[in-house]
């Protein structure tokens, strides 16, 4: 028995062939958008804790002088 999605997958194939044209172009796209969104986020997020140790590490610099 075909479960819903290789029913839906076999639908779509006959529906609207099986052609891969631009497929790959997608997926590319696609991973370079969740690379950018994974970037940013951590940038973010661990932008504000450098900073916070690096200002740390200064003031004990500046404070060792």
């Amino acid at each position: 028995m075909l479960t819903t999605y290789e029913h839906l997958a076999a639908y779509t194939r006959a529906r609207f062939g099986n052609t891969d044209a631009g497929a790959s172009l997608v997926e590319y796209a696609l991973l370079v958008a969740l690379i950018a969104v994974v970037c940013i986020a951590a940038v973010t997020f661990l932008g504000k804790a450098a900073s916070t140790k690096f200002s740390s590490v200064g003031s004990s610099i500046k404070g060792a002088n």
